[in-house]
């Protein structure tokens, strides 16, 4: 079955799970977990991308953010490939460290917000990195110490968890405690991290119910959140697809106009983008301008970049145009 594409755009919140190839450790020491933590936020704040939870264990981590205006895509190529190649720098060693395909999974915020910073939280305890409750809250390599101002990650964005729980930072801390707390007897949650529809429906249980009810229900492995979020990310995606053909499909008339443009005059596409002024160059030039606003519709800031002025290059030559 081929692979779906990410489903993504600014400020999506995504369930992020990265995991070492073939089941292999994707740290071996504290140097290296040191150096995963660093990148983390630094990639963070140099992509405007907000980390809400994250765990770091032996061979995978979770990682609970909003994707930033850069996407998710290249900010986790961005944290993967550095922190790989210094990890095989360390370790003298070479070829792939993480699986090829991380898995992430878009969230509905409203519902399930809270639960996901508790069950990231929990993985390190679950796995038994530490080995009870307190010790956790002090734990450098998971952000739930972060959350209770034990552990200081200034680009985590701690306040927004915290306000779930309570408009005063001591009231909310105690609440927050109380709820994580309350996560050590739900067990590995499947719902959160299970097959499409499971997770669409929020558990096996509501799936019989609802398969009993006859009532269908819309899912998708990329999301978790109920029908209706499903059906609303999926319809936004499939918009922002849409966006992206047509534009695709705009920028390639564009490249045919310049181009017929060009052999029409006998000048070079690097010619024309040079912003000489020798010779016709300038005439073509504004020939170009004026064929890609007045017949392609086509904004006065994408044409000044094609042809290689400034805007208000564009607007002058549109100005004589006018005029004349």
């Amino acid at each position: 079955m081929p692979r779906q594409a990410r489903l993504d755009s600014p400020g999506t919140l995504h369930h992020v799970m990265i995991r070492g190839i073939e089941g292999r450790n994707i740290v071996d020491d504290d140097r290296d977990r040191r150096d995963f933590v660093r990148r983390l936020g630094e990639v963070a704040g140099a992509s405007g991308t907000t980390v809400f939870a994250w765990a770091l264990m032996s061979n995978h981590a979770h990682i609970l953010l909003a994707s930033g205006p850069m996407g998710l895509a290249k900010f986790m190529r961005r944290l993967l490939t550095g922190y790989a190649v210094g990890y095989n720098l360390r370790h003298r060693r070479h070829g792939h460290l993480f699986q090829n395909r991380y898995k992430s999974i878009v969230c509905d915020g409203d519902s399930y917000f809270t639960e996901l910073v508790r069950y990231i939280h929990l993985n390190p305890l679950r796995v038994k990195l530490v080995r009870h409750i307190d010790a956790l809250e002090k734990y450098p390599y998971c952000g739930h110490g972060a959350i209770l101002g034990e552990v200081s990650y200034d680009w985590q964005d701690r306040h927004s968890v915290l306000a779930q729980f309570g408009s005063r930072q001591a009231q909310a801390i105690t609440a927050y405690r109380r709820f994580f707390e309350e996560g050590l007897a739900l067990g590995r949650r499947p719902e959160l991290v299970g097959g499409g529809l499971v997770r669409s429906a929020g558990g096996w249980a509501e799936v019989r119910s609802q398969r009993q009810r006859r009532e269908p229900q819309q899912s998708d492995e990329r999301i978790l959140g109920g029908g209706e979020f499903v059906q609303r990310v999926l319809s936004e995606a499939e918009m922002g697809a849409q966006r992206q053909q047509a534009a695709r499909r705009q920028r390639g008339r564009i490249e045919r106009v310049i181009a017929q443009g060009c052999k029409k005059k006998g000048v070079s596409l690097t010619e024309i983008r040079s912003g000489s002024r020798r010779g016709e160059l300038p005439t073509i030039r504004a020939e170009l301008v004026c064929k890609l606003i007045e017949d392609f519709g086509v904004v006065a800031a994408e044409v000044a970049r094609q042809v290689g002025i400034s805007t208000s290059g564009v607007s002058k030559i549109l100005s004589r145009g006018l005029s004349s």
